[in-house]
């Protein structure tokens, strides 16, 4: 029988014997992130892996994800560990609503979420990531801004930017919509001294709430350099595993028990190992014509800084 350390070990050999380079977004579980060779939020992730050696690259995350890797390092082979690990959000606005919207707003810069699809990307001006995008579209030169697809998100970037016009599309994650005012109440009543930690994508009536909103990896940064011993984490709750191991001296509660992000459970262990197997996953490919497309929009947010 085999058990989590004696796979993690084989893991290890495998990835080193066959020349591949493991990703594991933050909301993968704390055995996955041991076997990594890189962790944190999806577009960094895309990043070292196009730095990175390794001809082959194994993404545990979503589909998404995989793809900006594709996008960034068209070499290398991408393998996304679960093939039905999906993200809703990305998967809420296709081309053609998107079509109907740039009629409406025709005046408006596109902003595309990077929790979006390759072929979305092709269609929009400049691609942000939960940590960037206030930046980016301050620095923007285009007043009108149609942000898509989490209308939390940019909210949150449009209540601190006054002097621009934000139109949106209502969509957002299904799991941080789950997070509510009174989730803050019960958990701040429950846990008076902790400090609340919350994701952008979360309602406004959560962020207003909280004392400090960022992204995953801002966050968890966050949370490792405050002098505060207590945190309510709003986001999802893998980050509490993670600290829990990281900050042993301090204690992390979730906003809500039903922070959980069903596509990022779908991996497991077993499925990484399989992957270096070549017996799961699922190989990601991208046309010419879309990735470049794609690229085009991350371009611009790399350009904005």
């Amino acid at each position: 029988m085999l058990t989590t350390e004696k796979l993690q070990k084989e893991i290890l050999r495998l990835k080193k014997e066959r020349d591949v380079c493991i990703l594991a977004h933050a909301y993968q579980t704390q055995d996955i992130l041991e076997v990594a060779d890189y962790t944190g939020d999806s577009f960094g992730l895309s990043q070292q892996a196009a730095k990175a050696t390794q001809k082959t690259v194994l993404m545990c995350g979503v589909r998404f994800m995989a793809e900006t890797v594709k996008i960034l390092s068209p070499d290398k082979t991408v393998i996304l560990s679960h093939p039905d690990a999906g993200c809703p959000m990305a998967e809420q606005l296709d081309l053609d609503f998107l079509g109907a919207l740039k009629e409406q707003y025709p005046d408006s810069a596109v902003v595309a979420y990077i929790n979006t699809t390759a072929s979305l990307k092709t269609q929009c001006d400049v691609c942000v990531t939960s940590s960037s995008a206030l930046r980016i579209i301050r620095a923007m030169p285009q007043k009108d801004i149609l942000f898509v697809p989490d209308c939390n998100l940019g909210q949150w970037v449009a209540d601190q930017v006054p002097e621009k016009t934000f139109h949106f599309f209502h969509g957002g994650c299904p799991v941080h919509i789950r997070l509510f005012a009174q989730d803050v109440a019960a958990a701040r009543a429950a846990h008076p001294d902790a400090k609340l930690l919350v994701h952008p994508e979360c309602r406004k009536e959560v962020s207003s709430l909280a004392d400090y909103v960022g992204s995953t990896t801002g966050i968890m940064a966050h949370a490792k350099e405050s002098d505060a011993k207590s945190f309510i984490i709003g986001t999802e709750n893998s980050i509490l595993q993670h600290l829990q191991f990281e900050c042993p001296d301090k204690a992390f509660y979730p906003l809500s028990k039903a922070c959980i992000c069903q596509n990022m459970r779908l991996t497991t262990l077993i499925d990484v190992y399989r992957c270096l197997l070549g017996q799961g996953g699922e190989e990601i490919s991208l046309d010419e014509e879309t990735r470049l497309g794609a690229k085009r929009c991350i371009d611009a947010m790399l350009a904005f800084g």
